[in-house]
């Protein structure tokens, strides 16, 4: 079992930077994956970005290439997802969400139906 916690979320203005954290606790391996995943009101929850707890293999939505950097700190456990020049329409709850990744893919995924784990999630807001 696994738990996620984000943090970092808060309002901010169409230009700005927030960076949000992804604490993991429980059994984890280094095949993990963990993923930012994004829901606006009224929208399904969208792929945001995504990386292998080992390596250094990234993956990123289109929508947010060149803005956003995601990391991790395995010592610390936690993921963060650094974003930056953010638009209004970045403006929604965002969730950070595990992978077992057990047949050990070098590429993470962007398929909401492989993450088995998820936090609460924490509320972006981009003023125009």
């Amino acid at each position: 079992q696994v738990q996620l916690v984000e943090s970092g979320g808060g309002l901010v203005q169409a230009g700005g930077s927030l960076t949000l954290s992804c604490a993991a606790s429980g059994r984890t391996t280094s095949n993990y994956i963990t993923g930012w995943f994004r829901q606006a009101p009224g929208k399904e929850r969208e792929f945001v970005a995504a990386i292998r707890w080992s390596g250094s293999t990234t993956v990123y939505a289109d929508s947010v290439k060149g803005r956003f950097t995601i990391s991790r700190s395995n010592t610390k456990n936690t993921v963060s997802l650094q974003m930056n020049s953010l638009k209004p329409e970045d403006t929604a709850i965002y969730y950070c969400a595990a992978d077992r990744n057990i047949f050990g893919y070098s590429t993470p995924s962007s398929s909401r139906t492989r993450y088995e784990y998820w936090g609460q999630g924490t509320q972006v807001t981009v003023s125009s």
